[in-house]
């Protein structure tokens, strides 16, 4: 009997044990477990500043990325040019090196009538008129230098007609033009157009810095049909 109650008393010292080392293990396996929870939320960047895109931030975002597109050249005329302010244009411009960019468009007058600013005293004087012409509006203007007869006049535009003429002159007078005046005008010299095609921002700043010493002229684009060269 006492045999039998020795070997009981083993057998539960013996399963009591069992049931400590399971608890450990499995204590010590739930904590690696959280411990690795743990290091794989400490290693996320701003867990809590993490959001969702819509579709159109999305685009924007692609379209913030796409590199910018260069400015697209084009084909600028300068003029117009008369008589020797042809040939000083040209030695402008030659420096330049534009080459087979650089063309000349010329403008044959065939009109009868024309407004004009009668003679003025000096170019001088002819250039501070454009000036004031140009403050008042008006952009369609040239001095005429090379005609000995109307010399540092200033043409406000030719035409077909005398009614054409007139016209003109009465939308000029609306802006503040009062000394001009319309009538027959001899067949003028044709007009010179300088034309450069392909220009780059950097030409069209120096066309537009050589215009200033030409009273007058003006740069802008080339009519459609002259802009393929």
């Amino acid at each position: 009997m006492r045999k039998r109650l020795d070997t009981m008393r083993t057998a539960f010292f013996v399963l009591m044990l069992a049931n400590v080392a399971l608890f450990a293990f499995t204590w010590s396996d739930s904590g690696a477990e959280a411990s690795g929870d743990a290091q794989i939320i400490g290693q996320q960047i701003n867990p809590g500043k993490i959001r969702l895109l819509a579709p159109e931030q999305v685009s924007a975002l692609a379209r913030r990325a796409e590199p910018p597109k260069a400015a697209a050249a084009g084909c600028l005329e300068w003029g117009a040019m008369l008589g020797s302010d042809v040939a000083r244009a040209a030695q402008a411009l030659e420096p330049l090196g534009l080459g087979a960019k650089l063309t000349q468009r010329k403008q044959d007058e065939v009109a009868a009538y024309w407004v004009y600013i009668p003679p003025l005293p000096s170019r001088q004087v002819a250039t501070q008129k454009a000036g004031e012409l140009k403050r008042l509006g008006v952009d369609d203007y040239f001095v005429v230098l090379d005609d000995p007869k109307w010399r540092n006049a200033i043409s406000l535009g030719v035409f077909k007609t005398a009614e054409a003429a007139k016209a003109r002159l009465e939308t000029l007078r609306a802006k503040g033009v009062k000394s001009a005046a319309s009538g027959a005008r001899e067949t003028q010299p044709s007009r010179i157009y300088f034309q450069l095609h392909d220009a780059s921002p950097a030409m069209t700043a120096k066309l537009n810095e050589l215009k200033q010493g030409f009273a007058g002229s003006e740069v802008r684009e080339c009519a459609p049909e002259d802009k393929n060269g």
